[in-house]
Parts: structure tokens; C-alpha cells; sequence
């Protein structure tokens, strides 16, 4: 897969991105980044990209045309057509797991990071695909969420991860909260491991994770059990769970 970041700043993205998931993913040729900078498609001596909004107020407006050349040669390097321009910013839809799983439908993510008051709304009505937001707050620049976004992908993509089964684990694969988890040494100052996980019964610490799982739901994100029909065993133990826990 092939991620394309428009950005004033490609130096911070192309730095975070060679740590970690990410950048072993790079490394391997599984992924590929590549940042465009839109003052280099100004035609200016000072290459402005901002101007100041028709109507007054405060503040700049990124120009359409440099971000729109740069998204244009994007696409040009990406060859196969099958590209997708996110324009990041406050007021597009929440960034969920769901979403990020749709960009695997596609073979190039062009990410395009805006800064000052935002970008001419031509050219988000007219080059972009759609609008995506890390959540109802403001940040100084898309550049922080095109890394999550890039870094969420990628490990979904197979061959990433070093086992095939720990993205589909993840928190919000699958509506749900990912469940506890614990490792050596077994009993210690902060307490013990459960019993469940070291009796070497496979089928009850499967059913285990999954009751923790949805408590783990139940308490810190009740809203998401509102967008999944949960199965009659599941049911049962959710009602096990809220049993067993002191909520107060």
C-alpha cells in the first residue's frame, strides 16, 4: 500500500513514520511514503501558500492550487487509479477502526494536512473524497493524524505484524474493548495473575477474555454495545460480569 502526505512539515512525517510498525513495514517495502510540499508547487519568490479569506476575519486560508498540483503529481506516482484524498481536519467524521479498515480497499491513501484556518473549500469539495477528524478538538496541523491514520493502517495490512491475529485483537476490531492482559511475574507487589490464565484451559480463558471484554465495554464505553447485536452467549456474559463487579 502507498501513503501520500501533503504537508508543510514532511520532515515531522517522515521521521515518525520510520519508528516502530510503521517504519519496519517501510523497511520492508510493505508500504510506501512519500510526502509532497505544497510550497513547492508555488510560483512565487517567497512561495506562499496562504492567503487572507474573502469576507475578513481571522487568520489565513491555505490557496487551492498548490495542494491541488501536489495531490495531482500523488496520484500520478501512485499509477494504479485507485487512490483515495482525505482531507484532515476537525470537521470531518470521527476516525474509527471501521474507517481505517476501508482503506485497505484502495491501493494508494493520499492524506492531505492542513494548517492555519484551513484550506479554500474548493478544494475540499472538489479533490477530496472525504473529510476525517481524530475527535471534537483542535489540533495545529493534520500532520498528527495522518500519522495515526498511516500507523492504524499498516497494521492491518497482513504481513505487517509479526503475528496475523494480534490486529484482530485490537480494541474496536470488532465493536468491542480489548480485554486485559498479563504477563510474568505471576504473583507480585501489585497482585496476581487470574487463576483462568494459568489453568492451561483453553476454552475458558476464551470465554473469560471475551466476559471482560464486553465489562471492559459495559464500563468505560457503553455506547459501543448500542452498535452491536450481541449473541445469546455474550448476553449471558455481560449479565455475569456486571454480577461479579462492584461498579461503585
Amino acid at each position: 500500500m502507498r501513503f501520500d502526505v501533503v504537508t508543510l512539515f514532511p520532515q515531522m512525517v517522515e521521521d515518525a513514520a520510520r519508528n516502530g510498525v510503521t517504519g519496519k513495514a517501510i523497511e520492508r517495502d510493505i508500504v510506501r511514503l512519500t510526502t509532497w510540499n505544497p510550497r513547492d508547487y508555488t510560483h512565487d519568490n517567497h512561495k506562499t501558500v496562504d492567503d487572507r479569506p474573502y469576507g475578513g476575519g481571522p487568520g489565513m486560508v491555505m490557496k487551492y492550487q498548490p495542494l491541488l498540483d501536489a495531490v495531482n503529481d500523488a496520484k500520478k506516482q501512485g499509477l494504479s487509479g485507485d487512490s483515495k484524498v482525505v482531507y484532515l481536519s476537525p470537521q470531518g467524521k470521527p476516525i474509527t477502526q471501521a474507517l481505517i479498515g476501508e482503506t485497505t480497499d484502495v491501493s494508494q491513501l493520499i492524506l492531505v494536512a492542513g494548517r492555519y484556518e484551513g484550506v479554500d473549500e474548493r478544494f475540499i469539495a472538489n479533490v477530496c473524497d472525504d473529510e476525517w477528524s481524530l475527535g471534537d478538538y483542535v489540533i495545529s496541523g493534520g500532520e498528527l493524524a495522518a500519522l495515526i491514520v498511516i500507523d492504524a493502517a499498516t497494521r492491518m495490512i497482513p504481513g505487517v505484524l509479526g503475528d496475523e491475529n494480534s490486529a484482530q485483537q485490537d480494541s474496536h476490531m470488532h465493536g468491542l474493548l480489548d480485554c486485559p492482559h498479563y504477563t510474568r511475574p505471576e504473583r507480585g507487589e501489585l497482585g496476581d495473575v487470574p487463576e483462568v490464565l494459568l489453568s492451561g484451559n483453553h476454552a475458558a480463558i476464551e470465554r473469560w477474555r471475551m466476559k471482560q471484554a464486553l465489562g471492559r465495554t459495559w464500563l468505560r464505553r457503553p455506547d459501543l454495545l448500542k452498535n452491536i447485536e450481541l449473541t445469546a452467549e455474550q448476553t449471558v456474559l455481560l449479565e455475569e460480569f456486571k454480577t461479579e463487579v462492584d461498579v461503585n
